[in-house]
């Protein structure tokens, strides 16, 4: 499949929706209101995921959108992007730069490219599955390629997550204490700014116990195209589970034994 078409347009997505939400980070008084699954949003997440939707359907009517905040249009289409416009709400509210914008886009339900941006730094990784990238040009080229970094033993690993008491919440919390108290390091630079560490070899492991799927698609191949594995808590397939572990290919199968 040919991405060129696509890879500077996610560029420009990610930009433009930098551009709306950078305004409100750190701002006070910022309203959070709850919503009905009781997670927040702010007028951040709507405005930027509006002009998301907006430019998507300008530019390829035809393409499917799935987003947080706005729900499922022609989902079923041969090619569908899903939106995160503010991965880690919680964090962005509270003016904490451990959140991003997370775009995806599938093919026939696969996710075949994936944006990780981080507006306040100003970073973005971009991955294929193939090869991911940090920071490339409008165009989509250039850039930096980043790999997970070699780790074989957890007691050597900087291991993360977003919510530590997530997993006695969803998962085996004793095994993830367990786990925990292995590593080299265990610290919670969570939500989609965790894998961006994974992806650029600056961490070594992270797990979420619970996700939704606007949390997943964008993360498959931007982990896999930075040579690491990420699968769901069980070592199945991410893209249709609610929970994920990314990691190195020689520390993923020690962690999903840990953890189980």
């Amino acid at each position: 499949m040919d991405l060129e078409p696509y890879r500077a347009f996610m560029i420009e997505l990610a930009a433009k929706s930098g551009d709306v939400i950078r305004p409100f980070f750190g701002k006070p008084g910022l309203e959070v209101e709850l919503k009905a699954d009781r997670t927040p949003v702010t007028v951040a997440d709507r405005a930027a995921e509006e002009l998301l939707r907006r430019m998507i359907g300008k530019r390829f009517p035809g393409h499917g959108i799935v987003g947080e905040e706005f729900g499922s249009k022609n989902a079923d289409a041969e090619f569908t992007w899903v939106l995160d416009p503010i991965d880690g709400t919680k964090a962005f509210a509270a003016a904490c730069p451990l959140f991003g914008t997370l775009i995806a886009l599938q093919r026939r339900g696969r996710p075949v490219l994936g944006v990780i941006h981080q507006p306040v730094l100003r970073q973005l990784v971009l991955g294929d599955g193939v090869t991911t990238v940090l920071n490339p040009d409008k165009a989509g080229k250039g850039g930096r390629i980043v790999r997970v970094r070699p780790c074989g033993r957890i007691e050597e690993a900087t291991l993360l997550t977003s919510d530590p008491f997530n997993p006695a919440k969803y998962r085996n919390g004793a095994a993830f204490d367990a786990l925990a108290r292995r590593a080299k390091l265990a610290r919670t630079w969570g939500d989609c700014y965790g894998y961006l560490l994974v992806a650029t070899g600056w961490a070594d492991v992270m797990c979420d116990p619970i996700v939704n799927p606007w949390d997943i698609q964008a993360l498959v191949p931007i982990i896999q195209g930075a040579g690491g594995v990420i699968t769901d808590w069980h070592g199945g397939d991410p893209v249709q589970g609610d929970s994920l572990v990314a990691a190195g290919p020689d520390l993923h199968p020690g962690i999903i034994a840990a953890l189980n």
